[in-house]
C-alpha cells in the first residue's frame, strides 16, 4: 500500500472530492515503494500538480485532476478549456498543457543535479529516471471522453477516466493507466540517496542557509551562558581535524563530550563540497539522529547528506525497493537489519550507494551491521568514518567489539584518531562520571578488536560540584527536580530548554511528568518513536528522556533520577554503569542525581559523598 505524503503547507482537506477519489485509489493500488505526494510545489515561484508519484524503477509521474462533470466543459482546444463555473464561463489552461508545463520545469530543474543525471555517454546531462505526465477526468467516464472527442485535444493514453479508478478495478489494469503515459521506460533502479535527492527537490521550502560556523548549540539566543573561550578553541581544532582527515576507511576513538559530533558535522560540510553522490549518517538511537538531522538543517547541507538511526534506515531501504519488512515481534527491531543484510547479499539491493558515510556512537553496531555499511560506501570514493567510545558502548551486553575492525572490511591501520580531551563537561562533572564508573570499566588500548577505552583529560573548564540527594520515594525525586527546576528558571533566569530530565523506566517518565505538571513547568516527554523523531532542542521546555536516548545530546543543565534502580542486577552491572555515565556526561554544567532505593551504585555514591556535595533527605 502507497503513502500520501502532503506537503508541509497542505492538508487533506484542501482536497477536491475528486482528488480524494483518486488520492484513496493510489493509496489502495499502488505498492510500498511507491511515493505519492499530493500538491507538490515546482520551484521556487510555486506552481502545482494536484500529484507527483515517484517509483525506483518506473520513474517519476505527475498528474492533474479535474473534478470537472461532462457538462461542466463548454469548449476545449489544444491550449485551453471553457468551462461552466458558478460565476458564468471562464477559460483555463488545458490540463494536459498544464501538466506538460510543470514536467518540463521539474525536469530542468532536476537535470541541474549531478546526482540525477548522466555523467557520460549519449545521454550526458539528461535525467537519470524515466518521466511523464497525464490527466485524470474523476467524474468523467472513458464512453464520454470518446464520444466528445476529448482525445483530439488530451491524447488518450494520457488520461484516466472516472471508470478507470473505480475500487473494483484491478491494481495491475491501474498501474498499468498510469504508466501508459511515459513515451519511453528503461530499466534503471534509483538508489535510496537519489530517491532522496528528489524529495529535496520537490520540497524547496525546507532548504536552510549555511552558515559559517557549525553552532552546536542551535540558533537559539545564547544568553545565559556564554560560550567559553575552550570551546571556541574546540570548534577550530575540530574543524581542522574534520578536514584533515583525508581519504579512505578512518576511525577516531573519542572520549564523551571530546567533539566526536562536532567533527561529523564538519566532515559532513566538507564531503558535501567534495563529492556528488549523496552521503549517510548513521546511528544507533533515534533522538541522536533527530540531533544529527537539525545539525545538518542548519548548516544547508540536508540536500547531499541523510541522517537516519540504523533501524529506520533498514526500514527505509527493504520500503524503498519494495521488500518485505519483517514483523516486529517482542521489539526485535534488529530483524530489520538483519533482513536488508540477506538482501544486499542476494543482489536485490544495490551496494555501493553512497559516497560516504559517517557512523556516530559506532561502539552500539553489531559486527554484521558494520559489513552491511561497508559494502553500501561507493568503492570509488571509499569514504567511512567510524566514531566510537566503548565506555558508552550501552546497547550490547560485552564489553567492547568482539572483533577486529578489519574483520568487517574497515580499514583504519595507521588511520586512528585519539581523542582525550574532554571539552563539554566541567572538571567536576567529568571526575566524578569516571570516578563512578572506574570500579566497572578499565582503560586498555583496544588489544585486538583496536578500539581503545581511554580515560578522558579535563579542557580545564571548572563549575558548580555535582549534587547527590536520597529521597525516601520516587515521587519525592521527582517534586524535588521540579522544584530545583523551577528555582532555576524563576531565580537564576535559565530558559527551560536547558533542563533535562534523564530516567531508566517508563513509570519513572510519568511520575516526573506528572510532577511538571504540577509546577506548571512547560515539558516535553520523549516517550515513543513518534516524539523521538519530532525531538526539537530548542524548543522551550524541559526535556524528560531515558537514559539510553540520551546519547549523543547535552545540556547545561541535567536532573538523573531514579539512579537506585540500576546495578541490581550482577549480570548486567556494567552495562547499567556505562548507561549511567552516559547520562551523567549529558551535562555540560550542573549536575543533580537523585535516588530512593539502595544498590550498590548507590553505595558507590555514598562512598563518595566525602569528595562532593551531597544530601541525605531523611
Amino acid at each position: 500500500m502507497a503513502e500520501l505524503i502532503p506537503p508541509l503547507n497542505s492538508c487533506s482537506s484542501r482536497m477536491q472530492a475528486g482528488e480524494k477519489r483518486f488520492a484513496r485509489r493510489l493509496i489502495s493500488h499502488l505498492e510500498d515503494d511507491y511515493l505519492c505526494w499530493y500538491e507538490t510545489g515546482i520551484g521556487y515561484r510555486p506552481r502545482y500538480t494536484d500529484f507527483v508519484i515517484l517509483h525506483p524503477i518506473r520513474g517519476l509521474l505527475l498528474l492533474e485532476v479535474k473534478d470537472w462533470h461532462f457538462d461542466t466543459i463548454r469548449k476545449a482546444s489544444p491550449d485551453s478549456f471553457e468551462i461552466l463555473t458558478n460565476n458564468g464561463l471562464k477559460n483555463v489552461a488545458n490540463p494536459h498543457r498544464q501538466a506538460r508545463q510543470c514536467s518540463y520545469k521539474l525536469v530542468q530543474q532536476l537535470e541541474k543535479d549531478d546526482q540525477l543525471v548522466h555523467l557520460d555517454g549519449k545521454h550526458k546531462g539528461k535525467l537519470l529516471m524515466p518521466w511523464g505526465y497525464g490527466v485524470v477526468f474523476s467524474r468523467i467516464t472513458r464512453r464520454q471522453f470518446d464520444e466528445s472527442r476529448l482525445g483530439e485535444v488530451i491524447p488518450e493514453v494520457q488520461t484516466i477516466c472516472k471508470d478507470e479508478m473505480a475500487e473494483s478495478l484491478d491494481m495491475e489494469e491501474f498501474q498499468k493507466r498510469l504508466w501508459d503515459m511515459f513515451n519511453y521506460c528503461f530499466h534503471r533502479t534509483l538508489t535510496q540517496p537519489q530517491i532522496d535527492r528528489v524529495r529535496w527537490h520537490l520540497f524547496p521550502e525546507i532548504r536552510m542557509n549555511p552558515q559559517p560556523e557549525l553552532q552546536l548549540q542551535g540558533k537559539g539566543k545564547q544568553e545565559i551562558f556564554e560560550i567559553p573561550d575552550i570551546i571556541k578553541v574546540m570548534d577550530i581544532k575540530q574543524e581542522k581535524l574534520a578536514r584533515g582527515l583525508g581519504a579512505g576507511h578512518r576511525v577516531i576513538h573519542g572520549v564523551a563530550g571530546s567533539g566526536k559530533t562536532m567533527i561529523l558535522g564538519y566532515r559532513c560540510m566538507h564531503l558535501a563540497r567534495l563529492l556528488n553522490k549523496p552521503i549517510l549518517v548513521l546511528c544507533y538511537n533515534v533522538t541522536l539522529a533527530a540531533r544529527l538531522q537539525s545539525l545538518i538543517d542548519e548548516q544547508g547541507v540536508n540536500d547531499k547528506v541523510n541522517v537516519y538511526s540504523i533501524h529506520s534506515w533498514a526500514n527505509t531501504i527493504l520500503k524503498t525497493y519494495n521488500l518485505m519488512s519483517p514483523k516486529i515481534e517482542d521489539g526485535n527491531f534488529d530483524a530489520r537489519i538483519e533482513t536488508l543484510i540477506e538482501q544486499v547479499g542476494k543482489g536485490n539491493v544495490p551496494r555501493g550507494q553512497y559516497g560516504a558515510i559517517l557512523i556516530d556512537e559506532g561502539h552500539d553496531f553489531k559486527r554484521e551491521w558494520l559489513r552491511l555499511v561497508v559494502d553500501m560506501v561507493d568503492p570509488d570514493t571509499n569514504s567511512l568514518l567510524l566514531l566510537y567510545d566503548d565506555t558508552q558502548s550501552i546497547y550490547k551486553q560485552s564489553s567492547g567489539l568482539g572483533f577486529k575492525l578489519k574483520d568487517v572490511g574497515i580499514e583504519a591501520q595507521g588511520r586512528s584518531t585519539i581523542l582525550k580531551l574532554n571539552y563539554r563537561n566541567t572538571e567536576e562533572i567529568l571526575k566524578f562520571a569516571f570516578d563512578f564508573i572506574g570500579d566497572y570499566v578499565k582503560p586498555n588500548d583496544g588489544g585486538d578488536s583496536g578500539v581503545p577505552i581511554i580515560e578522558p583529560d579535563s579542557a580545564g573548564r571548572s563549575g558548580p560540584s555535582p549534587v547527590i540527594e536520597v529521597f525516601r520515594s520516587f515521587d519525592d525525586e521527582a517534586k524535588r527536580i521540579a522544584n530545583v527546576f523551577s528555582k532555576l528558571h524563576s531565580e537564576r533566569g535559565r530558559a527551560w530548554s536547558e533542563m533535562c530530565v534523564l530516567y531508566c523506566h517508563n513509570w519513572m517518565g510519568k511520575a516526573v511528568c506528572d510532577a511538571m505538571e504540577a509546577a506548571n513547568i512547560p515539558f516535553t516527554w520523549l516517550k515513543d518513536s513518534k516524539s523521538k523523531h519530532q525531538f526539537n532542542v530548542l524548543e522551550n521546555s524541559v526535556k524528560i528522556i531515558t537514559m539510553h536516548s540520551s546519547k549523543g545530546l547535552e545540556f547545561p543543565t541535567v536532573a538523573a533520577c531514579g539512579v537506585g534502580s540500576l546495578g541490581v542486577n550482577e549480570e548486567r552491572i556494567e552495562d547499567d554503569a556505562k548507561l549511567l555515565y552516559v547520562a551523567l556526561t549529558r551535562a555540560t554544567q550542573n549536575l543533580l542525581v537523585t535516588s530512593s532505593k539502595e544498590s550498590p551504585f548507590t553505595v558507590k555514591l555514598q562512598q563518595m559523598i566525602k569528595r562532593y556535595k551531597t544530601r541525605v533527605v531523611a
